[in-house]
């Protein structure tokens, strides 16, 4: 496994970014649709020796768009967002790219997701991309368990989930459960912490999330095989983000070593 960092977790002009993100020992970074769209910060990216792991592709969406949208305009608006992403990141070298569910939790708002959810993994594996769903709170796919029964569903092979512990945290779920749950299935896991109920992206352990609960996760994830990348997902909002991404990295360190 594989130790990356969503870049949103810090604020400034990209290359101070960067930079800070290099120096906290980090090789691996969580992007959004707009990051690294100029040579010379994928250059810089490059002499820092980082590599980007994943995108989030639902940042950034075009006002009023969405992949469930009744309106077939702003459903392919969405779409089409969301395919540049696709392409943007394979440019990266990326292998994962991700979305959140929509609203319209109603069979017709689901039926039309899936199938955007469809096109877009079909073109993502034409890229040899892997594309993902996250599970999350107050959409229309609010559990783990929800996202991974719509995931099946679909049937697609290139169709995966992105597992966030923040999330399974306000949702209740054991987290050791989803992950056997998903097994293959598998494509990205975010690290955060919360205090059960809101969706804040505090550093580790500083909230509900427990050593013994930490450690039962990375139990699971071997269990499965999992190989990918394990990222930490922190709110710029922190007092002091750095210090958060530096304490957080040393948690997962100190939990893999064990």
């Amino acid at each position: 496994m594989k130790l990356a960092c969503c870049a949103w977790a810090l604020t400034g002009p990209e290359n101070d970014v960067l930079r800070q993100i290099q120096a906290l020992g980090f090789r691996w970074i969580d992007l959004q649709p707009g990051d690294l769209r100029k040579e010379k910060d994928r250059q810089l990216a490059s002499e820092l020796g980082l590599r980007v792991s994943c995108l989030g592709a639902s940042f950034a969406m075009p006002a009023g768009a969405s992949l469930d949208h009744p309106e077939g305009r702003l459903r392919s608006r969405a779409i089409e967002h969301v395919t540049d992403a696709i392409r943007h990141a394979a440019t990266l070298g990326a292998d994962t790219v991700y979305v959140i569910p929509g609203e319209d939790d109603s069979p017709a708002g689901l039926s039309r997701y899936g199938g955007s959810l469809a096109e877009l993994a079909e073109f993502a594996s034409t890229v040899r991309i892997k594309f993902a769903l996250e599970h999350f709170p107050g959409t229309a796919l609010p559990t783990a368990h929800a996202t991974l029964k719509h995931i099946k569903s679909l049937g697609h092979p290139n169709l995966f989930l992105l597992y966030d512990s923040g999330h399974i945290q306000m949702t209740g779920e054991d987290p050791s459960r989803v992950i056997h749950d998903a097994g293959e299935r598998l494509a990205y896991v975010h690290f955060d912490d919360n205090d059960g109920a809101g969706d804040l992206h505090w550093a580790l352990l500083d909230g509900v999330m427990t050593e013994q609960t930490l450690k039962d996760s990375f139990r699971a994830l071997e269990d499965i095989g999992y190989g990918g990348a394990i990222s930490l997902e922190l709110s710029s909002a922190l007092h002091n983000p750095v210090e958060a991404l530096a304490r957080s990295r040393d948690i997962l360190l100190r939990t893999m070593r064990s």
